[in-house]
């Protein structure tokens, strides 16, 4: 039992002391501003915004382990003309200002699978003065359809774009750090409301008291996102795996994991490296 706790010290000791602070610069997050940069570019011919979030590891951990937890940057990409509502909610007369003129408004209607979804149109918003205020007028109702299943390079609801060996080793000459391999470009839909879907989550029970009321405050305002996926089970009717939409939480993600102190990031690291 003795020898037993002694290795358990000197492995605690090793990840604790071989685990630092992530730096403000390094090879993961210059891949990430430089992906952001391209996807701007990419998209700067549309006549509405384009609004890049990064998740994953890269956004939610504050650690930098000796061995990199990062193999891919995710980048969701969101476009400021279109907007989700909970079912039965009445569309927004405001906005924030990275919201286009003109905002098609989808509301989220529930499938027979938890966590996947339809998005119907509902409202057509126009903005009316410089402060974000809209105008709401209904419009036909019909079912988003989606075209992620036809084309190459997708995984899922994103886009997989990988780097040659050759821009990686540019990168790695400014800055030694990291192995990032692809980015995940995932185009979402913002919601900026918490969903019915999960209305239970900020009052349920919890052991330990974890996530705090300011966290949990914190993860419910910053609403959720919606990406093209279809259930597995659906994917081969015709119909639903062009039109069901899964939920997204991976802002509640950034913010649960950045609340953790270093050694709880550790923990969660040394069990789940992806």
């Amino acid at each position: 039992m003795a020898d037993n706790q002694v290795i358990a010290e000197i492995v605690s000791d090793f990840f604790v002391h071989s685990c630092r602070q992530r730096r403000r610069l390094n090879e993961d997050t210059t891949v990430v501003l430089n992906e952001s940069s391209r996807i701007l570019n990419d998209l700067s011919h549309m006549e509405f915004e384009v609004i890049p979030l990064t998740t994953g590891s890269v956004a939610e951990f504050c650690i930098e382990p000796m061995l990199s937890c990062v193999g891919d940057v995710d980048i969701m990409v969101q476009t400021s003309n279109v907007l989700a509502i909970p079912r039965g909610h009445p569309p927004p007369i405001q906005l924030p200002n990275e919201f286009h003129g003109r905002v098609r408004i989808y509301e989220i209607i529930d499938s027979e699978f938890p966590g996947y979804v339809y998005l119907l149109s509902s409202y057509l918003l126009t903005e009316i003065t410089d402060d974000g205020k809209y105008n709401a007028v209904q419009c036909p109702r019909q079912y988003w359809e989606h075209s992620l299943t036809h084309e190459q390079d997708v995984q899922g609801p994103a886009f997989v774009m990988k780097r040659s060996h050759q821009s990686l080793t540019v990168i790695a000459s400014l800055i030694d750090s990291g192995s990032v391999s692809s980015t995940d470009r995932v185009p979402c839909v913002r919601c900026l409301s918490w969903p019915l879907q999960a209305a239970d989550w900020p009052t349920r029970y919890r052991n330990y008291g974890w996530p705090d009321s300011a966290t949990v405050d914190r993860v419910v305002s910053n609403g959720c996102d919606l990406v093209s996926v279809a259930h597995r089970l659906c994917r081969q009717d015709e119909w639903m795996r062009k039109h069901q939409w899964r939920l997204s939480f991976s802002r509640a993600e950034i913010t649960l994991l950045n609340s953790w102190m270093k050694v709880q990031q550790i923990v969660y690291h040394s069990y789940d490296p992806s």
